[in-house]
């Protein structure tokens, strides 16, 4: 039976029980995105066949229940090791069983990571130290708990947006901008009318899937 179009979500063993979610898209997929706050941005695949973008599936890491716990497992800066333990989860666990599952293991070109306020924390982290595995980090209005660091790493692509009506957190994407900028990445900041929540971040979601895997 074709899963095209569906949601199939899995539970993992993972902190006694963590979801992932994954959007299956209607053609092939030639593109991944890894997600946190999978609950929410694997909602979005529907926009992504509505939009002039390659066939992109998205697998979407659930957060945390608890509000604390979330931001820790997605700001290295918190708890280092609670950050680790989901970094390997994440990336290991998570990425092994997508290629397993549904077939799909394409190149750092052709994946992305992906975030949204804390999250957008977590997919800075996570280009910046799995360049090999994530080449595009999409992230919309990061939190301020992950600051550049002063010695960046191999560069991925990296999309930042942020909405005028949030200036703590557009002044966040724009420190991120400057930096990566600064330090020869490939970078696109996008400011718009908008304040912070999902509304907002899935207007942005189709173009910065088609920036990341071309039209």
């Amino acid at each position: 039976m074709s899963l095209a179009g569906e949601l199939v979500t899995e539970t993992f063993e993972y902190e006694g029980g963590r979801q992932v979610t994954v959007y299956i898209p209607a053609g092939r997929p030639t593109a991944v995105v890894f997600a946190g706050d999978g609950e929410l941005i694997s909602q979005w695949g529907s926009d992504l066949e509505a939009a002039d973008v390659p066939p992109a599936m998205i697998v979407g890491v659930h957060r945390s229940a608890d509000e604390t716990l979330r931001l820790h497992e997605y700001s290295p800066g918190f708890d280092p090791d609670r950050f680790s333990a989901h970094e390997r989860f994440f990336c290991e666990d998570v990425g092994h069983w997508a290629r397993s599952r549904f077939g799909v293991a394409l190149p750092a070109e052709r994946t992305a990571v992906c975030g949204v306020s804390a999250g957008g924390e977590l997919a800075l982290a996570l280009g910046l130290r799995h360049p090999d595995v994530y080449g595009t980090v999409l992230c919309a209005s990061p939190g301020g708990g992950y600051r550049p660091p002063a010695d960046l790493p191999t560069l991925p692509r990296t999309y930042l947006v942020a909405g005028t009506q949030e200036p703590f957190f557009l002044q966040n994407a724009t420190r991120w901008a400057d930096a990566l900028r600064d330090a020869g990445a490939d970078v696109v900041l996008t400011e718009r009318a908008g304040s912070h929540g999902g509304a907002f971040w899935r207007e942005e979601f189709s173009l910065m899937v088609a920036w990341a895997f071309g039209a």
